[in-house]
């Protein structure tokens, strides 16, 4: 079988559950291998072997870590370079989409981001125009670098006994002229990462104040989901820029979105109608949001959510 590359994503070596969803989707594709770059390899070996990694490539220069993307870049090259894969995967991530351009740059390839499913010859599927159509793309030239979006394939265990190849790292200067001078961890609470969580619920205009997000963090708490809001809403200033969900702030797919008290315009839209189930609780019937639920309540959030919130903790008991 073909061999099939997957960078992965990970935060001290732990490897974050898109790193799952990319091995998961590399075995119906061919033979997945993972890239590992950066320290805390021990952490994640594990792991790998347990989502079916054929093959770990490991590039554990403690040096790399020191930079931003470029590093990664070049490494990832000079594997394409030497395995010749049939594609790479890489996480549909900020940083991940960056890797992927410049790798395409390196590799004379062609690049596709955001895709949301890849079938047989790498055909990928996408969301464009902000949800309004959906196509199948295809590389036309060099190896096909894709970034696929998290949560579009469930990850599924395929325990293995990978092995594992040291890489031997040759940076340019180029690649190590942005460095990382500082590190800030950020305060993290009980809440799954936004663009990771397999159910998400987002607020928006329609609780009319900031403190009412109290009511979609205790349905997010009773369901353990992350917390998504409006442009709006953040906007206004009733919750964080970082939870807003939309064609100017984060993209999720989560197996169950729920938009409560949002009309539904065509940028948040943009960042959530990949989502596998969506639910929307709106007291206005005319609401845009309606034409893209698989399930709508119209009526007022303030009785519904309550309500709602109070049946999920009775069935949980």
């Amino acid at each position: 079988m073909a061999e099939v590359l997957v960078l992965v994503e990970h935060v001290d070596g732990a490897p974050k559950k898109v790193t799952y969803e990319l091995l998961t989707l590399a075995r119906s594709l061919g033979e997945p291998s993972a890239v590992f770059i950066g320290n805390g390899f021990d952490n994640a070996k594990d792991k790998l072997a347990e989502y079916g990694a054929a093959k770990i490539y490991v590039a554990g220069d403690g040096d790399l870590d020191g930079y931003l993307v470029a590093p990664k870049a070049e490494v990832l090259a000079q594997i394409v370079a030497s395995a010749s894969p049939a594609a790479v995967l890489i996480p549909s991530s900020p940083e991940g989409k960056e890797i992927a351009g410049r790798l395409a740059v390196k590799t004379d390839s062609g690049v596709i981001t955001d895709a949301v499913g890849i079938t047989d010859g790498f055909v990928a599927q996408q969301s464009i125009f902000g949800g309004a159509i959906n196509v199948q793309a295809k590389v036309g030239k060099g190896t096909p670098i894709i970034t696929v979006r998290p949560n579009s394939t469930p990850p599924e265990p395929a325990p293995g006994q990978p092995t594992e190849e040291q890489v031997s790292v040759s940076l340019s200067d180029a690649a190590t002229k942005a460095k990382i001078l500082d590190r800030v961890t950020e305060k993290k609470g009980g809440r799954p990462e936004l663009t990771e969580a397999a159910i998400v619920v987002s607020g928006g205009r329609g609780l009319g104040a900031g403190e009412n997000f109290s009511l979609i963090e205790k349905l997010a708490d009773t369901l353990g989901a992350a917390v998504g809001a409006s442009r709006a809403a953040t906007d206004a200033g009733w919750y964080p820029h970082t939870n807003q969900v939309g064609q100017t702030g984060k993209t999720v797919s989560p197996q169950l979105y729920m938009a409560v008290g949002i009309s539904g315009a065509i940028q948040h839209r943009a960042g959530m109608q990949t989502s596998k189930t969506i639910v929307a609780i709106n007291k206005d019937p005319e609401a845009p949001i309606f034409e893209l639920v698989d399930f709508g309540i119209v009526g007022d959030l303030f009785n519904v959510v309550p309500q709602l919130t109070e049946e999920i903790e009775k069935r949980k008991a």
